[in-house]
């Protein structure tokens, strides 16, 4: 009698939800391995270039705070 009540739920679960589960699933697995796209890789091209500014940005300001406070770096822990 209880297994009547699962067989219901697990059927429809073969049938409707498993196929639209392993669809998607190996959809995302084949756009993963494509690589980025064209919009993501400029994306990205243009975060390492703010990166590369602000870096340059913070060894500027480190180089100011080491002529005009040379014990900066002792007050407030290494970085």
């Amino acid at each position: 009698m209880d297994m009547d009540l699962l067989i219901a739920p697990i059927i429809i679960f073969m049938v409707i939800v498993a196929p639209i589960w392993l669809v998607l699933h190996y959809r995302s697995k084949r756009q993963v391995s494509q690589g980025l796209t064209e919009e993501e890789f400029n994306q990205l091209n243009g975060l390492i270039a703010k990166a590369e500014k602000m870096s340059g940005r913070i060894e500027t300001l480190e180089a100011i705070l080491d002529t005009e406070s040379p014990e900066w770096r002792a007050k407030h822990g290494p970085i």
